[in-house]
């Protein structure tokens, strides 16, 4: 590829990214670094050969151990048929498509939770944006789709989907904008402290949404919904069941389809812990959010009681989430291409 048609091509993929993500960068700031935000790093890999690599797991391991600059991963359309490994020592990567819907990360293991995920993300300040990651598997087990482990990681516009335990939201401080997951059996489930915002939730059996891990009453975690959307296509769905004692899951301003069962949440078959589970809702709106019925152990909860969880305070996300980079350069040079294409 030619230098004009590079930086014609990349100048398309800087006015996506800038102008789908303005309002959310216009909130987001990143202090207390000194890494430079504002530039990045740029690895492109192609299956055609016309990128630096034609794997993505072979443009992370090109990121140096312990990197302090931004490495910004374009991912170009194709479906890639590899698990993703982003490692403990590899911080400040971002990894992007430019449409979920045509590129995609696939693999079909099961089995067990830790060696089954499509994509594993270790490292902290991580970035997804614009991907589908998914595990084929199946419906005869459990199968991860997604695993994130590292603190400070954030996802937008990206598709999840698998059956059973499709997210791995395991630990850290996490972010999730406008992304879709699909699953059946407890397939957002982890220990981490999350806020979803706008994303879609959907449920294709009966199951629960969540099993959230809080396992003490200390913990600064559990999972909040804020603005979403639950569709499905089987009934009788929870909203969650607690996979730890002090399980902690909040839905507010989120439209609920028919599916969600009149009681709304599951004890696990272990009443004792109705009095240590954190499960409220606020606001929500929708068939399935009639909360007549709903387990007496469930919280509708007043405009104070809500206050903490509509903002990005429990994560912190104010002080790490960041803007796209508006400066790419490659890598062991001094050329930096703009958004306004220049050299």
């Amino acid at each position: 590829m030619d230098a004009t048609s590079f930086i014609i091509q990349f100048h398309l993929i800087l006015i996506l990214l800038i102008c789908c993500n303005t309002s959310t960068n216009l909130a987001m700031a990143a202090n207390n670094s000194s890494t430079n935000f504002s530039t990045a790093i740029l690895i492109r890999v192609d299956q055609s050969g016309q990128g630096d690599f034609k794997k993505i797991q072979d443009a992370i391991d090109a990121v140096p151990s312990n990197n302090t600059e931004l490495f910004f991963i374009w991912v170009k359309p194709g479906t890639y048929r590899e698990k993703i490994v982003v490692p403990a020592d590899k911080p400040f990567i971002t990894l992007s498509g430019t449409e979920a819907s045509n590129t995609i990360i696939t693999s079909s293991e099961g089995g067990d939770i830790t060696e089954s995920p499509t994509v594993t993300v270790l490292a902290s300040d991580f970035v997804a944006r614009y991907l589908t990651i998914q595990n084929l598997f199946g419906t005869s087990g459990k199968a991860v789709a997604l695993k994130v482990k590292g603190d400070r990681g954030a996802f937008y516009s990206c598709r999840i989907q698998s059956y059973q335990d499709t997210l791995l939201d395991d630990s850290g401080r996490h972010y999730y904008n406008n992304c879709y997951i699909e699953g059946a059996v407890d397939f957002i489930f982890g220990s981490a402290a999350s806020l979803y915002e706008r994303c879609h939730i959907h449920s294709v059996a009966a199951g629960a949404i969540t099993a959230q891990g809080r396992e003490t009453p200390l913990e600064n975690s559990g999972f909040t919904f804020l603005g979403c959307k639950i569709t499905g296509t089987g009934g009788n769905t929870s909203l969650g069941r607690p996979w730890g004692s002090y399980s902690r899951v909040v839905f507010a301003y989120t439209f609920m389809a028919n599916i969600i069962q009149p009681e709304g949440w599951n004890d696990w078959g272990d009443s004792t812990k109705q009095s240590t589970s954190y499960y409220g809702e606020y606001k929500c709106y929708g068939p399935g959010a009639n909360r007549s019925k709903r387990v007496v152990w469930s919280r509708s909860l007043s405009n104070e009681d809500a206050a903490p969880f509509l903002t990005k305070n429990m994560i912190g996300g104010r002080s790490w989430l960041r803007p796209t980079p508006t400066h790419f350069k490659r890598s062991g040079s001094t050329n930096i291409v703009t958004s306004a294409g220049e050299n």
